[in-house]
């Protein structure tokens, strides 16, 4: 898609990104858009956010056995597939391009780079293997104003407090708790059925994804060990993996908005012949394809802090690159939030009043753009953070 929004150019752009798709990646990101295509229609995101659940198992099992999605970028020691973080990347942003609500983001995404991030080697054996096979694993960080300060306090091995806005922690059979303990924040595990812990699914803006509370009454866990980097790693791979899922639905709800002004006729003719409309678009694509470079600017980045860290071990180079992923992930959470936002807002203007009727999925890209707005930190409060952090 050029940036006049027309059909022929929208066929002719490249499928993969320079310097970042080999075509290994290529073909996996093939491989998911194939099966996609397939399982998860309009029709079968409705079904899936609808249903019980929340998603579709059968279709999380096939992403699992079939591509491999879980274990990706889990270490092949620990049964994973040894790839790196843009191999996850790749898989996000065609799951955001179809809104199709997974456990991926939360168990394959945060729960396993949690446990990469604390860099504890017995952890890691007890639990990527589990996450790499499908295992949904839910981890609990926010507390009530948001991600800043974790909502669980331990003292000792027991938590105590509410963790708020966990994704999958419904269906979840593990629980990962980022805790408040003394000085500093550690990581904690513990079953989802454990005594004194309470899972309430609660309502939520964006359909396609479950969000539950989970409340800690003096419950019992188990300590893992973790390095001082620990929150900037996790911060990166999780900022990043949302930027993903965020480009994805960028592209196509931009692509859905251009099939629809070709289709729309106004005073005889087709809206997106209308000059004022294709500018509009063109801004669209422009915003679209600098998240994309933002955003895969940072899972590199990412993937480079990880490789330095499974080569060198913990020290001072890795902890820098690490430190150096993060702030490229704040710059790239903020930009494509903000633009996924607006880009959701012109669809729902250049498709006039049906943009937000049910029949039409332009409101639930509208809505996804919304609630990963706000999702692991709203873009000025990430702002403020980094002012902070310099010194601003």
């Amino acid at each position: 898609m050029t940036a006049t929004g027309s059909a022929e150019a929208a066929d002719a752009a490249p499928a993969s990104t320079p310097g970042v798709d080999t075509d290994e990646q290529a073909a996996l990101r093939q491989s998911v858009a194939a099966l996609l295509d397939k399982k998860s229609d309009s029709e079968a995101v409705r079904a899936a956010m609808i249903s019980a659940d929340g998603f579709d198992p059968a279709l999380w099992s096939t992403l699992v056995e079939q591509i491999g999605a879980a274990a990706l970028s889990i270490p092949e020691e620990h049964e994973g597939a040894g790839a790196t973080f843009v191999e996850t990347h790749l898989v996000c942003e065609e799951l955001g391009r179809r809104l199709t609500p997974s456990p991926m983001l939360g168990s394959a995404v945060l729960a396993a780079q949690a446990v990469l991030a604390a860099g504890d080697a017995d952890a890691s054996a007890r639990l990527l293997p589990s996450i790499a096979a499908g295992e949904q694993v839910a981890l609990c960080w926010a507390g009530l104003d948001g991600w800043a300060a974790p909502g669980v306090t331990a003292e000792g091995s027991t938590l105590t407090g509410t963790a708020h806005h966990v994704l999958g922690a419904d269906t979840a059979e593990t629980l990962l708790v980022v805790a408040v303990t003394g000085e500093t924040v550690g990581l904690f595990e513990l079953p989802a059925s454990a005594d004194g812990v309470t899972v309430t699914r609660v309502p939520v803006m964006d359909p396609t994804r479950t969000l539950a509370r989970v409340e800690f009454a003096g419950a019992a866990a188990t300590a893992i060990a973790t390095r001082s980097s620990f929150l900037s790693r996790l911060r990166a791979a999780a900022w990043t993996a949302i930027t993903a899922e965020q480009v994805g639905t960028a592209r196509s709800v931009l692509d859905a908005t251009v099939q629809y002004t070709q289709e729309r006729k106004q005073f005889g003719r087709v809206i997106g012949s209308f000059q004022a409309l294709k500018h509009r678009m063109a801004e669209m694509y422009v915003k679209t394809e600098t998240a994309r470079s933002l955003s895969y600017s940072a899972a590199a980045l990412v993937a480079e802090a990880q490789a330095i860290d499974a080569e060198q071990g913990p020290g001072p180079e890795s902890d820098a690159a690490a430190h150096a992923a993060e702030i490229e992930a704040a710059a790239a959470k903020v930009y494509c939030s903000e633009a996924l936002q607006w880009i959701t807002g012109e669809s729902i203007q250049l498709h006039g009043g049906v943009g937000i009727t049910w029949e039409y999925d332009v409101h639930l890209f509208f809505k996804r753009a919304h609630g990963t707005a706000q999702l692991l930190g709203q873009p000025h409060e990430i702002l403020q953070a980094l002012e902070t952090a310099a010194g601003l």
